[in-house]
């Protein structure tokens, strides 16, 4: 075990000075069995009265509640506290919530992370503490969970909240939770851990930038890392449907979708299972779609060239890359949808993106999207980096404080995320290369693509398991993780096919006539890698 920098006193006198995406935390991956070998047994806890905001002594930090929960047969009896930690004069405020199980702590710290606008729950401290983790989670400043706490009743932005949940609350939340697990258990905790998926995966990387040295090890899952632009992005199919006037049916979509599934089925892993095992070497022609039947008629010209703009990704008036389009295999489902309304077909944006571009950058309620013109898109995307690019955005490459701490990190992505574009996140690994050297960055940081699954989970493809166990492994005894697992399972509950998850930018292929349904028929070979052009 390494030598470890103790959480001093003067450390927790240090002013408490940390988040967004689409979709919440896969409980998942933080629910098997803690992985052996870890620190060594913990001291008997103090009493939960004990936690009093004396004791702690946090500078702005109120202890709200303690509750001595008696657990249950499958959680164990564990002191639940809530604190609140404000900043003056502003008057925002964020709520922690941290867990300690009273017996069996394994010595470990776990930090919860959130999706969508909620910066995270109580609710899911629970597979943490089933595995004998100390853990907490923060609303970071939001305890609605909604877009709506961006915007004051003078249509003024609420800064010092954006803040919260931008990158404060969650580092806040991290020294409360700290000085909550040594006031507890008598030391605190030997490692520390981040464990979150898409708002979740961008709060990690935001602490591994902000504040390198609050955790020893970040898993973070199809991260929102570039915030701003992945936000403002997701309103393009609708852009592009209100602008050419043609509202494609979702039959439209879905028969598009099974098309270049079908096209490009054995691209990567050389199998036919309807999953796509590297989206980034499919070059489907989707004008071959034209004349196609579908139950809602006929997929025409006009359609294909919706579907290809929104594949393409949004653009500007001069044809420049703003952002990344939807992957061949991802749904268009969810960012696209069409609805039937007085016998017209109209587009339903996706609430998250109406909540962004109507308080975030129009800072007006009322308003109303289909105002929106290719024009007008452009103009929000370019406000969007401008105003919330360092306080939301999570893209810095410059990891280097992060690794010299000794911290790692793990990256994970469903390559058929309808939300949030599985290139942006390669597109930052690549960045951290460019930065620090692949060598280097192959020390700390590793990334891995999930065929087929969506954002966070499900989807065609076998779901990945055990990355938090990877990445506890790899801290605590240094084994880099070569591989993910990844599996399928049916209505029973039955393990029926596995699958390696290749490190990027390498993908699993079928060796011989191997069985399909069997981990060990495949081997990593290197795959198709983002083009740099589109960068």
């Amino acid at each position: 075990m390494r030598s470890r920098t103790r959480w001093t006193g003067r450390t927790l006198a240090t002013a408490a000075v940390l988040a967004l995406g689409v979709g919440m935390v896969v409980a998942h991956t933080a629910s098997a069995t803690p992985p052996a070998g870890g620190p060594g047994a913990a001291p008997p806890p103090a009493g939960c009265t004990d936690l009093t905001t004396a004791r702690l002594a946090l500078p702005d930090t109120t202890v709200e509640a303690v509750v001595a929960d008696p657990g249950d047969a499958t959680t164990p009896a564990s002191c639940r506290v809530t604190l609140t930690v404000t900043h003056p004069p502003a008057g925002d405020a964020v709520t922690v919530w941290v867990y300690l199980p009273q017996s069996g702590w394994n010595g470990r710290f776990q930090a919860v992370g959130g999706g969508g606008f909620r910066g995270g729950s109580p609710e899911s401290l629970l597979p943490a503490l089933r595995n004998g983790y100390a853990a907490a989670a923060t609303d970071a400043g939001n305890p609605a969970g909604t877009g709506t706490f961006a915007l004051r009743a003078d249509r003024t932005l609420n800064w010092p909240v954006i803040e919260d949940f931008g990158y404060r609350g969650v580092h806040d939340m991290t020294v409360a939770a700290k000085a909550v697990i040594e006031a507890f258990y008598g030391s605190g905790p030997e490692y520390s851990y981040w464990n979150g998926c898409s708002t979740g995966g961008r709060q990690g990387l935001m602490e591994a930038q902000r504040y390198p040295d609050d955790h020893d090890g970040v898993l973070a899952g199809a991260p929102v890392i570039n915030f701003p632009q992945m936000q403002t992005g997701q309103m393009w199919g609708q852009v592009v449907m209100l602008e050419e006037d043609n509202p494609v049916a979702p039959c439209k979509f879905e028969a598009a979708l099974k098309a270049t599934v079908a096209a490009c089925d054995t691209v990567g892993d050389g199998v036919v299972d309807g999953v796509i095992g590297d989206p980034l070497g499919c070059s489907f022609d989707l004008g071959s779609l034209v004349g196609t039947p579908t139950p809602c008629g006929d997929i025409t010209a006009g359609d294909v060239e919706v579907m290809r703009r929104i594949a393409e990704g949004p653009r500007g008036a001069d044809g420049r890359f703003l952002w990344y389009g939807q992957a061949p295999g991802t749904p268009y489902a969810g960012l696209n949808d069409v609805v039937e309304v007085d016998g017209q077909l109209v587009g339903k944006p996706f609430q998250y993106d109406l909540w962004w571009i109507g308080l975030f950058l129009a800072q007006d309620p009322n308003w109303d999207w289909r105002t929106l013109t290719y024009a007008g898109f452009e103009q929000f995307f370019t406000q969007a980096v401008e105003m919330y690019g360092s306080v939301l955005g999570a893209d810095d490459p410059d990891l280097s404080a992060f690794a010299g701490h000794g911290g790692k990190a793990l990256l994970w992505h469903g390559a058929a995320d309808f939300g949030v574009p599985f290139q942006g996140t390669v597109d930052y690994y690549e960045r951290v290369q460019a930065t620090l050297g692949r060598g280097q960055t192959d020390q700390f940081l590793r990334l891995f693509l999930a065929p087929g699954v969506g954002h966070c989970g499900g989807g065609a493809g076998p779901q990945p398991t055990g990355q938090f166990e990877a990445l506890v492994d790899w801290v605590e005894h240094g084994n880099a993780p070569r591989t993910l697992t990844a599996e399928a399972v049916d209505a029973q509950g039955t393990v029926v096919q596995t699958r390696p998850l290749c490190a990027y930018p390498k993908v699993a292929r079928l060796v011989g006539q191997g069985d399909p349904a069997d981990a060990g028929s495949y081997r990593c070979v290197r795959g198709t890698e983002l083009e740099p052009a589109a960068r």
